[in-house]
């Protein structure tokens, strides 16, 4: 059965968010507050035949699909798959071993992990609260999730939360069944809301935006991109592992861009809105 992303290819407002990289020496950012390092045992370092791509995963939000793209990677499965659907303002798409998006792998499915129920403890920083719902991030990745208000209801005192579907975000692909994901992932190109709560949404694009949109457009591309070499950013020798670091959304800096941000915007502040600035220390 064919891995589809079951929505029209006409999107609605397209915002341009790239991830901000900055490619500085050591030196200079000793002295730069607000950073942390990007999550080793949860970052994917993923090198293509259009440059490197490192993309950090949440598992506070999809823990199973963290955990299979994590042992998919450490088996070498990604290594040398093609991107075999690109579409421009949409994503793209790759993880199949048949190359025809109708491929997975040996391990059994992933079932659908389209929100996780939270509570107060859940940690993410606030950014707006439009219409009784509230937008903000967990670490660098886009989330909303229903008003507090509503756990004194809930009979588990909590309430639902989801990833936002915006550029560079990482999901999972899948057939018609919710339950349906097992290797192909995606990779955010612009935005698009009408995949939030209907696909796993369970990583952020630290690095390489830009690459994501230079791979070869197709259903699938003629000569298509593809990946040559994926891992874990825990996994690569310290001396050859790249050093990422990542606004931490939890300080100070962080919150006074999002201040800058909404008084920018005079209106409701979008988690679409804001990239979280991210960097490579030389």
């Amino acid at each position: 059965m064919a891995f589809t992303m079951g929505m029209k290819r006409g999107f609605g407002r397209a915002m341009m968010m790239g991830t901000a990289l900055l490619m500085v020496a050591g030196s200079a950012l000793a002295a730069a507050p607000g950073y942390r390092d990007a999550d080793a045992e949860n970052t994917l370092v993923i090198d293509t035949s259009k440059g490197r791509i490192i993309v950090e995963m949440y598992p506070e939000l999809a823990p199973q699909h963290v955990e299979r793209m994590k042992t998919l990677t450490r088996q070498g499965f990604y290594n040398g798959l093609i991107f075999h659907r690109v579409i421009e303002g949409f994503m793209a798409q790759t993880g199949d071993p048949k190359g025809t998006g109708e491929g997975g792998s040996d391990l059994p499915n992933v079932p659908a992990e389209f929100t996780v129920r939270r509570d107060t403890s859940f940690p993410m920083t606030v950014a707006a609260s439009p219409r009784g719902s509230v937008i903000g991030y967990l670490k660098a990745m886009p989330v909303q999730t229903q008003s507090d208000d509503l756990m004194a209801i809930t009979r588990d005192n909590r309430v639902h939360a989801w990833g936002l579907y915006c550029p560079g975000v990482l999901g999972m692909a899948r057939a018609g069944d919710a339950d349906s994901a097992n290797s192909q992932f995606f990779l955010m190109r612009s935005y698009n809301n009408v995949l939030e709560r209907k696909y796993t949404a369970f990583g952020m694009t630290l690095v390489g935006l830009d690459v994501v949109r230079k791979l070869k457009l197709g259903e699938p591309p003629v000569d298509p991109d593809k990946m040559t070499k994926v891992q874990i950013l825990a996994d690569i020798p310290e001396a050859e592992r790249p050093k990422v670091e990542v606004m931490d959304t939890s300080g100070s800096a962080f919150k006074a861009l999002i201040e800058q941000k909404r008084k920018e915007n005079s209106a409701d502040f979008s988690g679409c809105d804001l990239s979280v600035p991210a960097r490579i220390v030389e």
